[in-house]
């Protein structure tokens, strides 16, 4: 017996679509994340926002899965919590009937919120599935505002490297395989991933590893994998300070000229 038809993107996306559009209180839906880069595969989740009324939040996510049930059965939710963002609430849906791989990425924005990730400079070109008297608009880049954030941001990078970076050395000298290993991500080859898009990419310097081997040259890329991968201490060791110098020499070579050259080029 054949299984069951597998939901798609785009009847989930329909189904929301013919649902939010009859609410007042929903002024617009769209889709940011691979389908605004055209990257969308076969693994690909599905990145959704809702722009409502501020007190209309409950309500909202009560008509979004009101909608999904109408489809299938509600596997899972998950609510990551307070967010950076004000104004910004955000569920995630694992649904019965759809690929696990198609997880529903939910955010309900209000009206006022100031981060609607609708720059495209940033986020891309979204899928807008519908906008009430085109009042929702992404705001001006301000390039000038975010090369100074950038500039902040490879000093802070380079303080916490200065300060942070040895606890990896002092894991490995008392031989503390795990604790090593962990630091050596979270420290060396965090720091070098941000400086690598620093470099490559500065408008998605925060992105840490996502889209990196689209967005990062393949040679810096296969690199990076390398470094990655770790056999013993012995192989730790050599690749700790291989990391550390990459990161030192690319960090001298991002000045504040040379970032706003990058940014340009963005």
């Amino acid at each position: 017996m054949a299984g069951k038809k597998k939901l798609t993107r785009d009847e989930i996306i329909q189904a929301f679509s013919e649902a939010l559009k009859l609410l007042d209180y929903v002024h617009a839906f769209y889709e940011g994340g691979a389908v605004a880069f055209n990257r969308v595969d076969g693994w690909s989740d599905i990145d959704l926002y809702i722009i409502a009324d501020e007190t209309k939040i409950g309500e909202t996510f009560q008509a979004v899965e009101k909608t999904l049930k109408t489809l299938t059965k509600i596997k899972q939710k998950y609510e990551p919590g307070s967010l950076p963002w004000p104004g910004v609430s955000q569920a995630f849906y694992k649904l019965e009937d759809a690929s696990e791989y198609l997880l529903i990425d939910l955010c309900v924005l209000t009206l006022s919120a100031p981060e609607k990730f609708l720059q495209p400079e940033i986020h891309g070109k979204v899928a807008m599935y519908f906008n009430k008297n085109r009042e929702i608009k992404p705001e001006p880049f301000d390039r000038k505002a975010y090369l100074k954030k950038l500039t902040e941001r490879v000093k802070r990078l380079q303080a916490r490297f200065s300060m942070f970076n040895i606890f990896v050395q002092k894991e490995i000298n008392r031989g503390n395989t795990v604790e090593a290993v962990d630091l050596y991500h979270a420290i060396t080859l965090g720091s070098l991933t941000e400086a690598m898009r620093i470099k490559h990419n500065p408008i998605h310097h925060d992105f840490r590893t996502r889209y990196i081997h689209y967005e990062l040259p393949k040679e810096t890329v296969k690199k990076l994998e390398q470094l990655h991968l770790i056999k013993n201490m012995e192989d730790l060791q050599k690749k700790y300070k291989e990391a550390s110098d990459w990161f030192h020499k690319t960090a001298r070579e991002i000045t504040k000229k040379e970032a706003e050259r990058l940014l340009r080029k963005s």
